[in-house]
């Protein structure tokens, strides 16, 4: 009989299962189920990264886990921002030790074999306005924010009164460049997730100063 890793190594798409899949695969939901899940946990194979979600260990896995698109397993709905999607654009020069989500349910946090997750609650009229599917091939896909919504939930999280581009450049040390890149269409779309406050203040202020 096939262990709960041979299974999967072979039907996982890219190392990450459920336990509703793991029951498919042997044809059992009940305690046959849980000893062989408990025993690839038990043996390093599988990682546990919450309640009935899974994925193989790295030396199974040949590195086809994608933590971005992991996250989006973990907890939804969400999507990727902060410092990971500033980090992933290349607008900061920081490592991120955390992959960074917004999410509109209440703030979590996984700590994982794989790595720490973070989801933060930023509450929006247009949850996905300034947010692209990414979809590449042998990497899965998930939902990223463009560089000016990664922006906006910073300052909302970090609860920064930032009204111009003086301090993302100081403070993050992004690049007037990168700035300078940014376009009336992107600040509209992103302005029309937000209620008045804190960050529609930063981003009429950003606005202003890119002459936009």
């Amino acid at each position: 009989m096939q262990t709960i890793t041979e299974i999967a190594f072979e039907r996982a798409e890219r190392g990450i299962f459920t336990r509703d899949q793991a029951a498919l695969w042997v044809g059992s939901r009940g305690a046959r189920l849980d000893a062989l899940l408990k025993r690839a946990v038990a043996g390093r194979e599988v990682w546990r990264i919450r309640r009935a979600l899974y994925c193989l260990a790295d030396r199974y896995s040949h590195g086809r886990i994608n933590p971005l698109e992991l996250a989006q397993r973990i907890h939804g709905p969400s999507y990727i921002s902060l410092e990971t999607a500033l980090s992933h654009h290349g607008w900061i020069p920081e490592a991120v030790q955390a992959v960074t989500s917004v999410t509109p349910g209440r703030s979590r946090t996984f700590n994982t074999p794989v790595g720490l997750f973070s989801f933060t609650r930023v509450p929006q009229r247009r949850f996905l306005a300034g947010v692209r599917r990414i979809s590449a091939d042998g990497t899965g896909a998930f939902f990223l924010a463009a560089p000016l919504k990664a922006l906006a939930d910073y300052v909302y999280v970090q609860r920064r009164d930032w009204c111009s581009a003086a301090p993302v450049m100081e403070s993050l040390r992004v690049e007037d460049e990168f700035l300078a890149e940014l376009t009336a269409e992107e600040f509209d779309e992103v302005m029309s997730a937000y209620k008045p406050g804190r960050v529609s203040r930063f981003l009429a202020g950003l606005r202003k100063d890119l002459k936009l």
